[in-house]
């Protein structure tokens, strides 16, 4: 059985409305399904604004679906409150984007971890005190640390913090939300190294969301691109960024750098602008950017399938994959 099932996940958000008309709504997930393994990790990509974000809050019951379900561990989690969803929030934990506004800045780092160890353990203040320290010298600090405040830590200290956090209820799944795009590329590169470790030593699963194909490709198994809050193309991380069958993903792979000026990858300027999650277009959400877009398009929305079926678990939800080479 996977650890996290998520089937037709739908997250809107009402817009304030006049006398008399009829009530709208931004609709920032639309129909998402999909199903991550216990200790698998599953990379989530997408411009600004296409619903990662709200996703992951969804998953953490930060936000509320209106339609749609998930089950984490097999318990459904969109239909718990009070008592209950507390203590299923032992199997899920989240990574925030912004290391600077994710602590509270009057509290220790001891305190903001004694925090979720009081409230979903039973361990004594001084076995909580040993846990924290356990807990930040897994994230590569120090048990002086405990002793101080968050303006006193670098960004990549709070994010190492953040992580710990995390990890105090011993989770099962970790919603990580661009959880290196705030900071330096150095230490992306080490916090990115200690997810994985962490997960070698624990069996964590992630749902790893971020911009950077580069870096996503690196940490994932699988990927899943993300457009006007649907899932457009998943698969295998390898196959998916060399081969990608969606158009929108091969635009996206277009602009990921490179350091070969020979073989490098010819650049896809995609025209128009994102449209409005107010209002979608009818049929392919794409369509309206897409170079390959035909009448059916328009008119029909694809779902997500497998194009090749010697390829089965690479899927997409395009009408045109068969002629993705033409946007070469």
């Amino acid at each position: 059985m996977p650890l996290l099932e998520v089937s037709h996940l739908k997250t809107w958000y009402p817009v304030r409305r006049g006398w008399f008309q009829p009530q709208r709504y931004v609709k920032a997930l639309n129909d998402v399904s999909f199903e991550l393994d216990t200790g698998e990790t599953i990379g989530l990509v997408g411009e600004s604004g296409c619903g990662k974000s709200t996703l992951g809050r969804t998953l953490v019951r930060l936000e509320n679906s209106i339609g749609g379900s998930f089950r984490i561990n097999g318990v459904e989690i969109s239909a718990l409150q009070g008592r209950q969803l507390r203590r299923e929030r032992r199997n899920f934990q989240m990574i925030f984007q912004d290391p600077y506004g994710s602590l509270n800045p009057r509290m220790t780092i001891l305190a903001a971890l004694d925090e979720v160890l009081s409230l979903h353990t039973s361990l004594k203040r001084r076995e909580r005190e040993q846990e924290a320290a356990r807990l930040l010298e897994m994230v590569g600090l120090r048990r002086l640390h405990l002793y101080r405040y968050p303006h006193q830590f670098s960004g990549g200290q709070r994010q190492r913090i953040g992580i710990a956090r995390a990890l105090a209820v011993n989770p099962k799944l970790i919603i990580a939300d661009e959880p290196v795009s705030a900071l330096d590329v150095s230490v992306q590169a080490q916090i990115i190294n200690l997810l994985q470790d962490i997960q070698q030593q624990t069996g964590v699963a992630y749902l790893f969301i971020a911009h950077d194909l580069a870096v996503v490709e690196h940490i994932s198994k699988r990927i899943m691109v993300m457009y006007l809050g649907r899932i457009v193309e998943s698969g295998p991380a390898h196959e998916l960024c060399r081969h990608p069958w969606h158009p929108y993903t091969k635009a996206l792979m277009s602009a990921v750098p490179t350091i070969d000026p020979v073989n490098g990858r010819h650049r896809i300027i995609l025209p128009g602008d994102v449209p409005s999650p107010l209002d979608p277009p009818s049929g392919c959400p794409f369509h309206p950017r897409c170079p390959l877009a035909e009448e059916r398009c328009r008119r029909e929305r694809p779902e997500l399938a497998a194009p090749d079926s010697a390829a089965p678990e690479h899927c997409c939800a395009c009408f045109c994959a068969d002629r993705i080479d033409e946007m070469e």
